[in-house]
C-alpha cells in the first residue's frame, strides 16, 4: 500500500479510500459487499462525538482500488490501522464487513478490542433458506451475464428480506442502495479474476476470539444470516446477540436511532 499525506476527516489514497474523523477510543465501520462506507452515513456524525470512527471502502468497492494481486481483506484492514497507529479497536461490521472483522479478530488479535457483527458470522457463509439461494442465484446470473441492471435490481433484494418487497421499503433508503450497488459493480466484468484469497478454517477457530462479540441482527433478514451471526455468539467465549424488529439484512440503515443506541450500550460496556 502507499499512504500519501492526509487530513483528519477524508483520506484518498493510491489503492484505498477510508474517512477518519472524531477522536478517543477507535471505532471502525466495515460496509457489506457491493456496498461502500456511505450505508454507514447514519453511523459516522452520531459516534464521532466520542469516537474516533474509520470507515474505510474495502478494495475493490466504492472509492477503493479493485485488486491487482491476492488480497485478503483482514491483511488490508490490518495495513490500515497499523498505519494509523490506532488499535486495539471495536470493528463492527454488515455482511461481508463482518466477516473481515471477525476474520481480523482471528488473523491479528492484537489489533481488536471488540466485535460487532450484523447478518453474518466468519467469511466462510453457508447457505440453506430457499429465499437467500433464488435471490443468490439470480443475482450471480445477471452478474455472469454481465448484465448490470439486473444484477443490481437482484442483490438490492437483500435488503427487503423474505418477508418484504422492496416497495415495502422506504425509497430514499432502497435509492442509497442501488447507487452503492451500481457505483461499485460497474468497476468489475464479468470475466475478471477473483483475487481474493479466502482465510482459512475461520469457523473452527472462531471459539478462541476470547473479545466481546455482539451481533445486532434484523428480525426479518434471511435465517441464514440470522442463525450465523447467532452461532457465532454462541460459540466464542463473550458473546451476545440481539435484534431489531422490522428490519432485514441492514439495520444500521433501516433503523438508525434502535442500532445506534445498541450499539452505544455495548460500547460502554467494552
Amino acid at each position: 500500500m502507499s499512504f500519501p499525506a492526509y487530513d483528519d476527516t477524508l483520506v484518498v489514497m493510491n489503492d484505498l479510500f477510508w474517512l477518519d474523523t472524531g477522536t478517543g477510543r477507535p471505532l471502525v465501520l466495515l460496509h457489506g459487499g457491493f456496498l461502500d462506507h456511505h450505508m454507514w452515513d447514519d453511523q459516522i456524525p452520531h459516534f464521532a462525538s466520542r469516537y474516533r470512527v474509520i470507515a474505510p471502502d474495502a478494495r475493490g468497492h466504492g472509492r477503493s482500488a479493485n485488486a491487482a494481486e491476492p488480497y485478503r481483506l483482514t491483511d488490508d484492514l490490518a495495513a490500515l490501522l497499523t498505519h494509523l497507529d490506532t488499535g486495539p479497536a471495536v470493528l463492527v461490521g454488515v455482511s461481508m464487513g463482518a466477516s473481515t472483522a471477525v476474520d481480523t479478530a482471528l488473523e491479528h488479535p492484537e489489533l481488536v478490542s471488540a466485535v460487532v457483527v450484523t447478518g453474518a458470522g466468519t467469511s466462510a457463509p453457508y447457505f440453506t433458506d430457499p429465499w437467500t439461494n433464488q435471490v443468490w442465484t439470480t443475482w450471480h446470473a445477471a452478474m455472469a451475464a454481465g448484465d448490470l441492471d439486473a444484477s443490481v435490481e437482484a442483490f438490492t433484494r437483500f435488503a427487503a428480506g423474505p418477508q418484504r418487497t422492496l416497495d415495502d421499503l422506504d425509497p430514499a433508503f432502497v435509492e442509497l442502495q442501488r447507487r452503492m450497488a451500481r457505483d461499485t459493480m460497474s468497476k468489475h466484468t464479468k470475466d475478471e479474476p477473483n483475487l481474493l484469497v479466502p482465510v482459512s478454517d475461520t469457523w473452527e477457530r472462531v471459539a478462541t476470539i476470547d473479545v466481546p462479540v455482539l451481533a445486532i441482527n434484523g428480525a426479518i433478514d434471511s435465517s441464514d444470516h440470522i442463525g450465523m451471526a447467532e452461532r457465532l455468539t454462541r460459540t466464542v467465549a463473550d458473546g451476545r446477540a440481539v435484534s431489531i424488529d422490522g428490519t432485514a439484512h441492514y439495520p444500521n440503515m433501516e433503523r438508525p436511532d434502535v442500532y445506534n443506541e445498541i450499539l452505544e450500550d455495548f460500547l460502554r460496556t467494552v
